[in-house]
């Protein structure tokens, strides 16, 4: 299976392990902690699916939870190894988020896609990985996958901060001049979609969804004033962050997004009813 060198070479050189740490980053990871928790129970085996340098995975093993984590980039194995604590119910292997052929089927309560999803390209490579997700995680488990978000990134990035010029997108065919949706290609490492996209890839799925969440909301957009914020104040942002992260009107104004869904149990075999035979007097 190719591996995509753009991918490999970013996060050899990118501070990954830093990425949720200042406060602004926080409410991502915070977020998506506290859906997790909602749905996790005693005795709950997890899977993360690329689990990067582990900020998830070594978040619940520390809560006692068994955790079987994958990645693909090396360098993240080695500073997600470095992280573990004797105390911890852990394993990391190296592998694809397109191919879990050394997972058996229904095997995980809670199963994390919160990387893979950024840097496939294809209707078919993200369809290819949120099956394997599925598929390895049991009748009834929730499945956490979370994307990049077009909107609140060319908001971010691009009006705010001047990091992507619009206008030369639109040049290159990476914004539609109209709609301004994006395209992205591998070696611009981030695919980035909008909610409509996502509904279109679980459309063929046997699954139920539980909540759809700005995972980080504004909080990219306005990380200096978070990051100034004191620890009250913080507070009171992260409870209206979390009052109004599942509003439609607000969920595509977020860089970061999660889609939270539980994988359909298969309904008992049953024989074919038959009508009662009758008997007729003679």
């Amino acid at each position: 299976m190719k591996t995509n060198p753009y991918i490999i070479d970013y996060y050899n050189n990118y501070d990954e392990d830093s990425r949720l740490s200042p406060r602004h980053g926080t409410v991502e990871f915070l977020t998506t902690m506290r859906y997790i928790e909602k749905y996790i129970k005693p005795g709950s085996r997890v899977l993360e699916i690329g689990a990067g340098t582990g900020r998830y995975s070594h978040a619940l093993a520390r809560l006692g939870y068994t955790v079987d984590a994958v990645e693909l980039v090396p360098h993240n194995i080695e500073v997600f190894c470095s992280h573990m604590l004797p105390a911890e119910h852990i394993t990391i292997t190296q592998g694809n988020a397109l191919d879990l052929s050394a997972f058996s089927d229904n095997q995980y309560d809670i199963t994390l896609l919160l990387g893979p999803l950024y840097h496939l390209y294809t209707k078919k490579d993200k369809r290819q990985a949120l099956g394997e997700a599925i598929r390895v995680t049991k009748q009834g488990g929730i499945i956490f996958a979370a994307y990049v978000i077009s909107d609140g990134c060319l908001l971010d990035e691009g009006f705010n901060r001047g990091n992507i010029n619009a206008a030369e997108y639109i040049k290159n065919g990476l914004l539609d001049p109209e709609t301004f949706a994006a395209k992205s290609e591998p070696k611009d490492l981030f695919e980035l979609v909008r909610k409509e996209d996502i509904d279109d890839l679980m459309s063929i799925f046997p699954t139920t969804r539980l909540h759809y969440a700005a995972a980080d909301g504004c909080a990219l957009l306005i990380r200096e004033a978070i990051d100034k914020m004191d620890d009250e104040t913080f507070q009171l942002y992260l409870k209206y962050h979390y009052a109004t992260c599942e509003r439609k009107d607000l969920t595509g104004i977020t860089s970061h997004a999660i889609d939270i869904f539980q994988k359909q149990t298969t309904p008992p075999k049953t024989s074919p009813k038959t009508s009662p035979k009758t008997s007729q007097s003679q």
